[in-house]
């Protein structure tokens, strides 16, 4: 079971996420900072983890993160997609669990954009009848 030497890619709202796998111990990093650092809270880090512990991988690669653009939870929806396309790349066995969790599906949902003449997308400016 060889490694892919190309990144794979996750998408979430306006972020983007490259995730390269390498076999190792487990360890995950995120922008050169450790996954505790970069995702302070334990609801980021276990859906980020979800992948891993889907397929009983956790201490079995490495993964190295490059994350930009959009906010955290963005980032993290972005790299566990990025987990999820990784480990079927290095195991295509994979698939049938990672895809009936829903984690290999693009969630299109972006913000919508502001109109003219009017202050935000569906917001209107106050209405006086008289």
């Amino acid at each position: 079971m060889s490694l892919p030497e190309k990144p794979s890619t996750g998408r979430r709202k306006n972020a983007i996420a490259r995730v390269f796998l390498r076999n190792g111990t487990g360890h995950i990093k995120v922008n050169g900072r450790e996954l505790e650092d970069y995702f302070p809270t334990i609801t980021l880090q276990n859906q980020l983890l979800t992948p891993l512990t889907l397929t009983n991988t956790r201490q079995t690669y490495d993964i190295l993160v490059n994350a930009c653009g959009g906010g955290v939870n963005g980032q993290m929806g972005a790299a566990r997609m990025g987990i999820a396309r990784a480990l079927i790349a290095a195991n295509p066995e994979f698939r049938p669990v990672l895809k009936k969790a829903g984690l290999l599906t693009r969630d299109d949902r972006m913000k919508e954009r502001k109109k003219p003449g009017q202050p935000g997308a569906r917001k209107r400016f106050q209405f006086s009848k008289r």
